[in-house]
């Protein structure tokens, strides 16, 4: 069994190659990064070390890769594979979405048989978005036919893998704890289970559970750890008080996802504390700028703060603390971040007020965005 996987970097080869892996398929990492392709190549192997006392290490073979900017060698692939992945950034599904339709033709030539395409991206629909851009690039009969054996499967992943340095290029190492949950929904009789995968019938509550709880609380430890002047998540959490915040953040987005999917409460509240151990694991080095980079995309109207916090006003709760956060990530600054800069300059030019409707489309006077001022001013008058 072939799985083509879309991504090299460190998500790709210690989270999603690993699981393809360990199910049995021969992984063929599709990436541009010519040291990577080469280096993977060469060795065919890769050795990924878990983020725990032990250093558990876990040993990776019978893998390979391919140059992605060669479209027709990526569309080869695509045509042969039993199972295509991705862990390439939602932004860029939009660039590797020429080759998998080539591929998708080719398939369709030849007679091979149906297959699944799942986008493991750290965004609500991300096969789905995958699937619009494929789509894109085909003609009507193709995409009539397609529908027919090629499947785009919405999943939920979750596994902590900081940015690292290590002379071996191949190694990676992350946290012990992952989640990837798909919709089997969405998928064809008969496929062939990735071990380690939770399939379920209805993805959103896993969806919005991850969303709100593990991203939510990341950007929520990022943001207020930036204001005190911390450098790494794990210092962050380290401080009590933030800590408390953090918790305090998704206790309000708990209760939303109680309230809207009947989550048992108890069972949610163990899960809140799980998270908070994993964002306080020492094995473990997360730099803020990169937890709270994209601040722009984070402040959205239906992404990991504003949606959790309308969605908290709306069930008649007071969502002062997730406004905070929003108050936090308006104070964040990191030069080598574009969109943190542009927040910042339209913060200069048409003030925060402004700033705060253009970004999260909460209009002046809603009661959020004026929680959202007031946990502002106060963390100005702070600073």
């Amino acid at each position: 069994m072939k799985a083509l996987h879309f991504g090299a970097g460190n998500i790709g080869r210690g989270f999603i190659g690993l699981l393809l892996s360990q199910s049995g398929y021969e992984v063929i990492f599709s990436d541009v990064n010519q040291a990577l392709v080469a280096e993977l190549q060469q060795r065919g192997a890769y050795t990924v070390t878990l983020a725990n006392a032990a250093k558990d290490q876990l040993q990776v073979k019978g893998v390979t890769a391919i140059d992605g900017t060669r479209i027709e060698e990526v569309a080869a692939a695509v045509a042969e594979a039993d199972l295509v992945t991705t862990a390439v950034g939602v932004n860029i599904l939009k660039h590797i979405a020429a080759g998998i339709a080539r591929g998708i033709e080719k398939r369709m030539e030849s007679g091979k048989g149906r297959l699944h395409i799942i986008a493991c991206e750290n965004a609500i629909g991300g096969s789905t978005q995958l699937k619009e851009h494929v789509y894109g690039h085909l003609d009507e009969a193709t995409k009539a036919k397609a529908t027919e054996w090629i499947a785009f499967p919405d999943a939920a992943v979750d596994r902590i893998v900081p940015i690292q340095h290590h002379e071996d290029l191949l190694a990676v190492t992350v946290e012990p704890f992952y989640e990837w949950v798909i919709d089997e929904s969405a998928m064809f009789d008969g496929y062939k289970p990735v071990e380690g995968v939770h399939y379920v019938s209805n993805l959103m509550p896993y969806i919005e559970r991850k969303l709100f709880t593990v991203n939510t609380g990341h950007c929520a430890a990022a943001y207020l750890g930036s204001l005190k002047g911390y450098e790494t998540i794990q210092q962050a959490m380290a401080d009590e008080v933030i800590t408390g915040e953090v918790k305090a953040t998704l206790k309000e987005t708990g209760a939303v996802l109680v309230a809207q999917y009947g989550f048992d409460k108890t069972e949610h509240d163990q899960y809140i504390e799980k998270i908070i151990g994993r964002f306080r694991n020492d094995q473990l080095t997360d730099e803020v700028t990169r937890v709270g980079r994209s601040p722009i995309r984070k402040l959205s109207p239906n992404d990991r703060l504003v949606k959790p916090a309308l969605q908290a006003h709306e069930q008649g709760m007071k969502p002062a603390q997730l406004a905070k956060v929003m108050a936090a990530a308006l104070c964040f600054h990191n030069s080598d971040d574009p969109e943190a800069a542009e927040l910042q300059q339209s913060i200069k030019e048409k003030g925060v007020g402004q700033t705060i409707s253009d970004y999260t489309s909460i209009p002046e006077g809603h009661p959020v965005y004026e929680l959202i001022m007031k946990s502002y001013d106060a963390l100005a008058d702070q600073a």
